[in-house]
């Protein structure tokens, strides 16, 4: 089983779009991260969902978890507000990682190398500098996985 095998459509996001925008992505259709991709259409990283609650979450509140207990939901929701007017870019970890990449023929094994090494829900695949979709970790999964 190759790449190509498991690929799926998956939906991109800019550098500068909206990240609010890609908040409601991911939460509308389960997603595990989206690919960003930069000025010419190739992917740029791989955006994990949890790279958005980190810049939503009160650094405060990630060195002390106690401290989150004791903000209620309705000034929870104001952070998740906070991420109005600020963008993809801002949500990306400081050091890039090694971009989760790779072409059509990648094995199963390979896949799943690359989504530990590189500690990312999914893959894209490439193929001549064009982005064909995605393979995720539950996909991969659900193939390699007895029912």
């Amino acid at each position: 089983m190759r790449a190509r095998d498991l690929l799926a459509d998956f939906p991109v996001v800019a550098l500068d779009s909206p990240v609010i925008d890609a908040a409601r992505l991911l939460a509308d259709q389960d997603l595990p991260g989206l690919i960003v991709v930069g000025d010419g259409g190739t992917p740029f990283t791989i955006l994990p969902g949890t790279q958005v609650l980190r810049l939503a979450v009160p650094g405060y509140c990630m060195e002390d978890p106690a401290l989150a207990r004791v903000v209620d939901e309705a000034h929870a929701d104001a952070f998740l507000r906070g991420l109005d007017g600020r963008t993809v870019r801002e949500a990306l970890p400081e050091r890039p990682r090694e971009l989760p990449v790779t072409d059509p023929d990648a094995t199963v094994l390979e896949l799943a190398s690359l989504m530990a090494r590189t500690r990312s829900p999914l893959v894209a695949v490439v193929d001549d500098g064009r982005l064909l979709g995605a393979v995720t970790l539950q996909a991969l999964l659900d193939r390699v996985l007895p029912a």
